[in-house]
């Protein structure tokens, strides 16, 4: 290898063309002495080749920031950025690492003619991708000066400080040796035989006028820790690389010779990793599939539901619950309800849209709507059934108080007899609004109770109650009420009043004044009795119960409390008294 004086006139000479420009400029300039082993190696400031360097080798250089490359196959590289003061020197110390690992074949070799001390590079144009000068692989002589490859295809540059001398592709096959003359390009290629012997060699050996570079073959391997996942998940890269300065991953694009990275893909992609150096390109894939589709379910529990409405009284109202689940979904939305967690469930209480009176009988339909980033989307529907009515209000309470009989009345030879003038007005009156009432609620019916005194035999007054209901449900109907609204029940004496409850029911009666009261109470015995003769009326649908209160008023009162008092009629005073056998 060429070395010496020569060398150092030459970059010195180069150095003042190109940094200096003028006397007076470099009189303006700094100078940076460098400080390198091993002395082969080469220097690149700002990118720029310059040539290689010695011990005590330096440069005139611009004041300010440059970046300086060291570089020498072999060996791990050295990237410096250096600040260089007018007038003063810049001392750079580096001791350059050797790559101790060897090269293994198959081998091919390259001669290049004509490039003297330039930079020789493959495969790139940064100092990455310097493999030597071309004073180191000019010749194969006895001495050998020469390139040793893996066999392949390069794209050569040859690089003079700042202008690119020659660029072209070259092909190097196995156990051949090619002469590329620069500037002209290959100019031939021979056999090469020391190839087939050459077993694991050094990176970088140099000695007296020879040269062995051998470049070794770049590695790559990329691997995914799921290769299948769902949209929306993530899957981790991991790669490495050796002997190549200019990896990348697509498509995630440039990355460092070694690493991971988490990925998000939104549909299935084939992730290439290539490693290109100065040895030549290599690859490794991984392939992450994606679930793009989205599972969708919709449903209500249960699927009809009843409603009832009484003028603005709901009186029935089912609820039903929508349940649902969107797997591998990131947007669920269910129609009417808006956006809703890809699970859950919720408790619906429907009205109809219906507000008329009649039957109801609708239908409520949910749209469930699913999709995720990665264009996945499902549609599920559900539709709740309503079913029931909406109906008039009723009318207001039925103002109504219960039936009074005389003792042992309707007789059993006369039950249709036995109804004082009193009592046929009271029904009359019920019967009036019960027919309004039946109008909107025709399920509703009057539930007659039928009571007589203690006096007599419980047989006998079963009987008679029984009697009493019966009238009172024939004069309803004779008064337009239908019989199916009718329903009779009888007590007898079951459920007599006490006196205590009487005294009561004459506390309640807001048309007595206290002398009516002293004079009922004065004779409570007949009274109680005859608050026991009576016939109780009861509202189906609202459960309203006549009023029990006495009609002391009414004309015809003193013939409903005794039947024998001065007041009674002929007739009456003839009818044979029962008081001791009969109520």
């Amino acid at each position: 290898m060429k070395r010496g004086v020569l060398t150092l006139l030459i970059l010195a000479w180069t150095g003042l063309l190109l940094f200096g420009g003028t006397t007076r400029a470099v009189a303006q300039e700094g100078k940076l002495v460098l400080k390198v082993t091993p002395p082969q190696t080469y220097i690149f400031v700002d990118g720029h080749a310059i040539s290689e360097v010695s011990k005590h080798h330096s440069l005139r250089l611009s004041p300010g920031d440059h970046k300086i490359d060291l570089v020498n196959y072999g060996y791990a590289s050295v990237s410096r950025t250096v600040t260089i003061t007018a007038d003063k020197p810049t001392d750079l110390e580096a001791n350059l690492t050797p790559i101790t690992a060897t090269v293994s074949g198959p081998f091919g070799a390259m001669t290049i003619e004509g490039a003297d001390r330039d930079a020789v590079l493959l495969n790139g144009k940064t100092p990455d991708f310097f493999v030597g000068h071309g004073d180191e692989f000019n010749h194969d002589w006895w001495w050998k000066q020469e390139l040793v490859v893996p066999p392949g295809t390069y794209q050569m540059t040859i690089l003079k400080e700042d202008k690119e001398l020659w660029s072209g592709s070259v092909e190097v096959p196995a156990n051949q040796r090619v002469v590329v003359d620069i500037p002209k390009g290959v100019r031939k290629t021979v056999a090469w035989p020391r190839g087939e012997t050459l077993k694991a060699i050094p990176r970088f050996k140099a000695g007296t006028a020879s040269a062995t570079v051998a470049v070794a073959k770049p590695t790559a391997e990329l691997s995914a820790s799921a290769g299948q996942i769902n949209c929306g998940d993530s899957s981790q890269l991991k790669w490495s690389s050796t002997d190549a300065p200019h990896v990348e991953i697509t498509p995630v694009g440039a990355v460092a010779t070694s690493g991971d990275q988490a990925v998000q893909p939104k549909q299935t992609t084939n992730y290439q990793l290539t490693a290109v150096g100065p040895g030549g390109t290599v690859t490794s894939a991984a392939t992450v599939n994606v679930n793009t589709s989205v599972q969708a379910n919709l449903g209500l529990s249960p699927a009809v539901i009843q409603y009832k409405k009484v003028g603005d009284k709901v009186v029935q109202e089912g609820s039903s619950v929508l349940n649902w689940t969107a797997a591998n979904a990131s947007q669920v939305s269910i129609d009417p309800l808006g956006s809703v967690n890809a699970t859950g469930s919720q408790t619906l209480q429907i009205a109809p849209r219906k507000t008329g009176y009649g039957p109801v009988d609708e239908n409520v339909t949910y749209t469930l709507n699913a999709t995720n980033a990665c264009g996945g989307t499902a549609t599920q529907t559900a539709t709740l059934h309503i079913v029931g009515s909406i109906e008039a209000p009723p009318p207001p309470e039925l103002a109504m108080r219960s039936v009074y009989f005389q003792t042992d009345v309707p007789r059993t030879g006369e039950p249709q007899e036995g109804l004082l003038a009193s009592e046929q007005e009271q029904l009359k009156s019920i019967a009036v609004v019960f027919k309004q009432y039946i109008a909107n609620a025709p399920d509703a019916r009057l539930i007659l109770s039928g009571h007589a005194d203690k006096r007599g035999p419980d047989e006998y007054n079963q009987a008679l109650s029984d009697r009493r209901v019966q009238l009172a449900k024939n004069y309803l109907t004779e008064q337009g009420i239908p019989a199916d609204n009718i329903e009779t029940k009888s007590y007898g004496m079951e459920q007599n009043l006490t006196a205590a409850q009487v005294k009561e029911l004459l506390e309640q009666n807001q048309e007595l004044n206290d002398k009516d009261r002293q004079d009922a109470l004065a004779r409570l015995h007949t009274i109680v009795l005859a608050n026991n003769r009576r016939v109780d009326i009861t509202v189906s649908t609202t459960g309203q119960e006549s009023l029990r209160q006495y009609p002391y008023k009414a004309e015809d009162v003193d013939k409903l409390i005794d039947r024998n008092s001065p007041n009674a009629t002929p007739e009456a005073e003839a009818a044979p008294k029962k008081d001791k056998t009969s109520n």
